[in-house]
């Protein structure tokens, strides 16, 4: 049966019961009420069961969670305390990381040094590359212009004369 059904019928119960004169109580008839009641922990979803027992085995987790992290905490602690006093070693190591960094940063500025002088030598021999292209293409482009401007003057000449004979043509013809 439906939970939601027996929670009605409670509801109905507590709605038919008579009232006492006295203190605003109600009178059930108490089998009734123990049978909805039986009735309801039967209709309760077997997850709901579940989850109350998750949420104890959760605490339980969260407990023993806790406990290790403490034990962890501690554990770190004694080893801060343990690497604190070899402070020797770490000076050392410090100071060799000085000198490490210092000499890579002086690679680095040798490297970059050479990488841009590198890069200039490229760059001018781009843009000598690209001023002899330059040279040839106004030449080629010069050739050109000198054959087609030959050309021209060969179809000017052509077209004159034909100018020349439609005007003679035009002349010699009475009107």
């Amino acid at each position: 049966m439906d939970i939601l059904h027996l929670i009605d019928r409670l509801e109905e119960m507590a709605s038919e019961a008579r009232r006492l004169p006295v203190g605003g109580g109600l009178v059930i008839p108490r089998q009734r009420l123990l049978d909805i009641i039986d009735r309801m922990r039967v209709a309760v979803p077997r997850e709901v069961y579940d989850s109350r027992d998750m949420l104890e085995r959760r605490d339980q987790v969260l407990q023993s969670a806790q406990q290790e992290a403490a034990r962890l905490v501690e554990e770190s602690k004694a080893n801060v305390e343990k690497r604190l006093s070899d402070t020797e070693v770490v000076k050392a190591a410090e100071e060799r990381a000085r000198q490490v960094l210092a000499e890579a940063q002086t690679r680095a500025q040798d490297l970059l040094k050479s990488a841009e002088e590198q890069a200039r030598g490229h760059l001018d021999d781009a843009q000598q590359s690209s001023r002899a292209q330059m040279r040839e293409a106004d030449v080629y482009a010069l050739q050109t212009l000198k054959r087609l401007e030959q050309e021209l003057d060969g179809f000017m000449a052509t077209v004159r004369k034909g100018v020349n004979a439609l005007e003679h043509r035009a002349a010699e013809r009475p009107g």
